[in-house]
Parts: structure tokens; sequence; C-alpha cells
């Protein structure tokens, strides 16, 4: 069962959550770059990124198993956590058992995470219903192990499978009135993307009650942009990992190419 203090953390969180003062989050992918971001005085919470976590593993995101991920959300919540940081984890879809998927992440002290609705065995689009039984499963298990105010960022890939913003809309409705705490509209990694207007109209549908993933590179919306139009919360992603991994490879490069 959770502490007193962790359920707190968890509204702390929430609260971070304001439209048009968003909360700015860098996603971490092992200990060490949580110790990093935890270890910034502008840092208000830190996030993991699955994508660069399965990396770190050796496999791509959608063959990351439930093990390996909550083994590396162990280590980077032994770096968070002592420090008073909420920490967010990205669950994917929850895996076969959404409920004890929560359960074990609340006991390492955690106080929210992103959930998507594509399932992670057969890469297909869950069903409405579907989907928004599994936020409420979740919302339910955080009550049980004692963070009834665990924050979930209910993502859906509606858009990625030709899918409308209408119905991206309609789920991101719907999985609010589960429980999330805020919608996350993925685009895909390449292509379709999601629009400024579209942005906006997210941003009016949900209330301001929107997770927008920041691009780096010339073209896409900025901080300041996205602070303008009204979102609630930033993340970026795989982002930092692949600045990193470009980093290290130019190191290695001139290194061996010496």
């Amino acid at each position: 069962m959770a502490s007193t203090n962790q359920n707190s953390l968890a509204v702390q969180f929430r609260n971070l959550h304001a439209p048009g003062d968003p909360l700015i989050l860098g996603n971490v992918y092992d200990a060490a770059t949580a110790s990093i971001i935890a270890s910034l005085p502008s840092a208000k919470a830190v996030a993991t990124a699955s994508f660069a976590i399965a990396a770190t593993e050796g496999v791509y995101d959608d063959d990351m198993t439930r093990e390996q991920n909550l083994v590396a959300i162990k280590k980077i919540a032994a770096a968070v956590v002592p420090k008073n940081l909420p920490l967010t984890v990205d669950l994917q879809d929850g895996y076969e058992d959404v409920k004890d998927t929560i359960r074990q992440v609340v006991a390492m002290g955690v106080v929210g995470c992103n959930l998507e609705d594509v399932d992670t065995k057969t890469r297909k689009l869950r069903t409405f219903e579907d989907a928004v039984q599994r936020v409420k499963l979740a919302v339910e298990a955080a009550k049980e192990a004692g963070v009834p105010e665990f924050a979930i960022n209910a993502r859906t890939d509606v858009l990625v499978f030709g899918g409308t913003i209408e119905e991206a809309i309609e789920r991101g409705k719907a999985y609010l009135a589960a429980g999330a705490n805020t919608v996350f509209v993925w685009g895909g990694p390449s292509g379709r993307g999601v629009s400024r207007d579209e942005v906006k109209r997210l941003v009016d549908a949900f209330d301001g009650r929107l997770n927008v993933i920041l691009r780096f590179g010339e073209g896409y919306l900025t901080v300041t942009e996205l602070r303008e139009i009204g979102v609630a919360r930033i993340s970026v992603g795989p982002g930092l990992y692949r600045i990193a991994m470009a980093a290290y490879k130019e190191a290695a490069e001139s290194l061996l190419g010496a």
C-alpha cells in the first residue's frame, strides 16, 4: 500500500498540469539520465520514454516486454523517488493485466503513467469500449493501491490508424471521463503528425488537458507557441535519447577514426 506522501505527490503532479502554463518533461530512459533530470532545479517532475528504454534493452519499442520495462522503471524510480519528485512512466498499453501493472509501479513510488490504446501484442487499435475500460481499470487499481490521485496520460493512436481528429476528440473525452488526467494524441513517428490547428481544436475540446510531444528542430511548434495555444503538458518522448546517441556516435567516430 502506498504512503500518504505518495498520494500527496500525485496531487502535486496533477496540479502541475496547468493549461497555458504547461508542465515540461524531459523524458529519461535509465538511472543516469533520471539522475540528471532530477538534479536540475527547473525540473518539476520526471517521465520515462518507452521507446528509449526499449532501445537500451536492444529491442524495438513494440517488442519490449512488461518485465523489461518494469525492471528499467524500478532503477529509474530508485534515482527519482528519494528526491521527492513526481515520477510518471510510459507503460505502453498497460500489458495484459493493466491493474497488476499499475499496482507494481505504484509500489515503486510512481504517481502517474502513459497508457495507450494500441494492443502491444496485436499492434491493432483497441476498440473504443475496450480502451475506455482499461483507463477505468487503471484508475481503479491506483485507488486500491492507495494513490487515488494517480495521474493517467491517456494516449490515443487513432490518427495513426487513419482515423479523424473528430475520432481522436471522441476518444480523448471518453478517457478523461473515465478518470484520465490528460490526453496525448499521437500522430505517429513521421508523416501524419498533429497540426497547429488540430492542437488548437484538441485544447478546446479537452479544456486544455492535452499533452503534446515537442519535436526538436525547425518547423515544429515551440514551447512558447504551445504555451500560447494553451496545452497543459509538453513531453519530448525519445527526443533527448536521440540527441544523446547522436553525440555519442559523433564522439566515437572521432575517437576511432583518429
